[in-house]
């Protein structure tokens, strides 16, 4: 085969950022040339695989410029000058990284009632750039009364929204189509509405959105902090003469100033909690406490006491109520939100009183925590999925470049050549909801990620791969910790250990199989490896390659009549048979546990007899028979 037409030249249109279709070049030219069909399904293969990985980096490259764009964002906001600058750059941002034809903002006009068009970026249509819209009417109105993001495909179309011969008007000249619309919110309030509009039909994601909403929140931080200088350069004029409490009032607008610069600078450069309760510290003086919304200590700066749960949930929630930092007894709170989520809380202790521009210090302070536990999840979500991928390809079958895969191991600090154990979670760790098994997935992420390990969702089944040998211990950790999380009992199955990438899909089999074996064992809720199941997990091995054949022969020889018998007729001889050697061979009990009378067990116990011979009670047949129906069971569990 030659250079051309190998799974390499993939790689080299990987590195020059090829489009889609040129990946089809190599198959078209390993077709022509003749290639046999197995090369040209491995052709087929390595581009299906070089899709995918050019599908990663470009979702990569996007959500590395969402973030720059955030950050530049954040900038402007640092080094504010002209309101309608910041504006217009962030509006063009918009535009830009949703990639829409058009891209504006409306602010609401407290004094007549309505809100009106601010800044655009794309428009070509004079009658668009001076609409005026009331509170309700259209898709903007809606948003900009209801504080809720609205979005459509086509909104001519759509019949959710109040339509007017103005507005159709505009948005008809503007030839608009699909349009996505988010608050601009102070606290409860919302002051407008950013939009990213598009002249042909198309989707929003929800990424998108919440992308539109960070960038809104900037917009109103930005306007807020405007409004805010005006207000102080507009009451240094008024007190000028009373240079007592024109010097107190700078002073309070300095220090405010001064921390929305220092908080501003904390998101641009990644900074931590520490730095933020730092910061709010120097500034104002006191302790302070940053807790997230199970209330958790995130961090803490000088001496203050952690309030009773029942005063913080009271204080938070009137301090989401009111937009704003509260205060109860000697404490200060300020509720971390993002949109409608809670993420936790400030509470500060301050030295002196707190004068209206401090309370915005620690206002501001909450909104830059929000955006840094919104950022640190999105690397927690990131750094789980490129795990949960990995460990993906690590089980899957026919195994992928094993050099490929130590690699990209080593770059997340895992060392695929050193012992590791598979653990598979039972399907009794999930509720009813999509949420719940999310929530496990998580759980299982961070657990394996703080011990050296991955975890990953296969087939609808969480499973875990982490460092050590003692597959059993890691077993019976998981099915304790997991149980406590969920609140039920929680089934986990392990083996290995497993050293390099080529044995972990047999050792995740095998772990499958042992979870299975637990179940008909009646040891759900436990943990365990397949070596702890003794003759039960040589079996397990048995049954799951070559030996399969001699186990078979072996179910069929000993109860197979009997569960043809059943399998023909519906009846439940298979059953009777468990539970009769299940009570120690009484009657009674059976008939008990099966909820039959005596008699039914015993006209079953006689067709037993007729199906597997007179002698099937005699020691040596009953523990065949035993046997025999413990491993039919291991093999069809729903049985």
């Amino acid at each position: 085969m030659s250079v051309m037409s190998s799974p390499v030249e993939f790689l080299e249109l990987l590195a020059r950022e090829a489009a889609a279709v040129e990946f089809e070049g190599p198959l078209v030219a390993a077709r022509a040339a003749g290639l046999p069909a197995d090369r040209l399904a491995e052709l087929e293969q390595a581009k299906i695989v070089a899709l995918r990985v050019r599908a990663l980096l470009e979702r990569r490259r996007r959500r590395e410029t969402e973030l720059s764009g955030l950050y530049d964002t954040a900038s402007d906001l640092a080094g504010l000058r002209d309101l309608d600058d910041v504006l217009r750059a962030i509006v063009h941002r918009a535009r830009i990284l949703l990639g829409t034809d058009v891209a504006y903002m409306t602010l609401n006009d407290d004094e007549r009632g309505d809100t009106y068009m601010r800044v655009t970026d794309g428009s070509i249509s004079a009658r668009f750039q001076r609409l005026r819209l009331e509170m309700g009417d259209g898709l903007g109105g809606l948003v900009a009364q209801t504080g809720t993001p609205y979005v459509t495909s086509n909104y001519q179309e759509d019949e959710r929204f109040r339509h007017t011969g103005e507005i159709d008007g505009g948005v008809g000249e503007e030839g608009l189509v699909a349009i996505l619309g988010v608050p601009l919110r102070l606290g409860s309030s919302v002051i407008g509405v950013l939009y990213a509009a598009n002249r042909s039909a198309r989707p929003f994601a929800r990424e998108e959105v919440s992308l539109l909403v960070s960038l809104g929140a900037h917009a109103a931080v930005a306007i807020d902090t405007a409004r805010l200088l005006a207000e102080t350069r507009s009451a240094l004029a008024e007190l000028s003469s009373a240079n007592s409490t024109i010097r107190a009032h700078s002073s309070s607008v300095e220090r405010a100033a001064a921390a929305h610069d220092r908080m501003t600078a904390l998101v641009v450069r990644g900074g931590g909690m520490e730095d933020v309760a730092a910061a709010v510290t120097e500034v104002l003086g006191g302790a302070l406490l940053a807790l997230d919304a199970e209330g958790r200590r995130l961090a803490r700066v000088g001496e203050i006491e952690e309030p009773d749960r029942a005063d913080i949930v009271e204080a938070v929630a009137a301090s989401r109520t009111e937009g704003r930092s509260v205060r109860r007894g000697p404490l200060w709170y300020a509720a971390v939100v993002a949109g409608a989520e809670n993420l936790g809380a400030l509470v500060l202790r301050p030295d002196d009183e707190l004068v209206d521009a401090d309370q915005r210090i620690l206002e501001r302070a909450a909104l830059v925590t929000a955006l840094l536990l919104l950022f640190r999840r999105t690397v927690a979500e990131a750094e789980g999925r490129v795990r949960g991928e990995l460990l993906d390809d690590l089980i899957a079958r026919p195994l992928r470049d094993a050099d490929a895969l130590r690699s990209r191991a080593r770059r997340i600090g895992v060392d695929l050549d050193a012992p590791h154990v598979l653990v598979a979670v039972g399907d009794d760790a999930f509720a009813e909801t999509g949420s719940a098994r999310q929530r496990v997935l998580s759980w299982a992420t961070t657990y394996a990620s703080t011990r050296g390990g991955l975890a990953a969702a296969r087939d609808g089944r969480v499973v875990l791969m982490l460092p050590g040998r003692d597959a059993g211990g890691a077993a019976r950790a998981v099915a304790r910790d997991l149980s406590r999380v969920t609140g039920r009992p929680v089934t986990a199955g392990a083996s290995g250990p497993s050293t390099g990438p080529a044995s972990l899909a047999v050792t995740f089999a095998e772990a499958e199989r042992c979870l299975t074996a637990l179940g008909a064992l009646g040891r759900s809720g436990q943990g365990a490896s397949t070596a702890e199941l003794g003759f039960v997990g040589l079996l397990l091995g048995a049954v799951g390659d070559a030996g399969n054949r001699d186990v078979s022969g072996f179910l069929t020889a000993t109860v197979g009549p009997v569960v043809d018998y059943d399998a023909r007729r519906g009846t439940a001889l298979v059953r009777t048979l468990e539970a009769y050697f299940g009570v120690g061979g009484s009657l009674a009990r059976a008939a008990e546990q099966l909820h039959v009378h005596v008699n039914t067990v015993t006209q079953r116990l006689e067709r037993v007899g007729q199906l597997l011979g007179a002698d099937w009670q005699k020691p040596e047949r009953a523990l065949e028979v035993q046997l025999a129906l413990r491993l039919h069971r291991l093999r069809t569990p729903a049985a």
